[in-house]
């Protein structure tokens, strides 16, 4: 299984459903805009299977699943602060790290790997919440879903830190939990470990054809053949 990974000298992080089970502290944050805006409320395992594609994309399922007259341009621009208030005040009250994921970034780094996170998530949110948990040190770059004109699935995120190592694709690895992060891989080009245990929207990660599928964090460093 390792042969492929051959030659990887950096590897890119998804963030929530992969490092991180931040829906607890989403849902609270969606749960109090639907409050503010006088719709039904909705349940974390709901908001479970709505995250992924960035804050907005979580908004607006959120108000289509319980407004009764749809979804309209205003109501978004009236619920995307709301969120975005709920959830700063919410960020890590309940939210927690995957097993194992701590102590494989550290060996990953100590390694020698160069680490990125790339996440649809918003910056703003993204960079509190790896300091929450004392990761931020371990990776050299931190791209959230702002911090380039386009965010996965696009591949330009992952062709960005081709460019900013200056490495070549087959160089990189992208690990994540959703079909958003193995379909961006592939459109760069690069090598990618799915992880069965996040959020893809109920699918199994498999079907999107990872080049390899993980079932727990750790078994990336058996993947890659490092030792703890």
């Amino acid at each position: 299984m390792s042969f492929q990974f051959n030659g990887i000298k950096a590897i890119a992080f998804d963030l929530d459903g992969t490092l991180v089970d931040s829906v607890p502290d989403l849902a609270i944050a969606t749960q109090l805009m639907l409050a503010d805006l006088n719709f039904k409320t909705c349940s974390e395992e709901q908001v479970r299977s709505w995250v992924g594609n960035g804050a907005k994309k979580l908004i607006e399922r959120a108000i289509s699943y319980a407004s009764e007259n749809g979804l309209d341009d205003a109501l978004i621009a009236d619920a995307l602060p709301l969120f975005m208030k709920h959830y700063q005040t919410n960020l890590h009250n309940k939210s927690c790290l995957y097993d194992g994921v701590e102590q494989s970034i550290e060996v990953l780094k100590q390694a020698g790997y160069k680490l990125a996170i790339v996440t649809n998530k918003p910056s703003r949110f993204a960079e509190p919440l790896l300091n929450a948990f004392g990761l931020s040190e371990y990776f050299d770059v931190i791209l959230g879903g702002d911090s380039l004109e386009k965010m996965k699935p696009d591949p330009l995120p992952l062709q960005h830190l081709l460019a900013h190592w200056q490495l070549k694709a087959d160089q990189l690895l992208m690990v994540g939990d959703s079909k958003n992060d193995i379909l961006a891989a592939k459109s760069a080009s690069v090598a990618s470990i799915g992880l069965t245990y996040g959020y893809n929207y109920g699918e199994d990660i498999s079907l999107h054809g990872p080049d390899v599928v993980c079932e727990q964090f750790n078994d990336i460093l058996a993947t890659l053949n490092v030792r703890l």
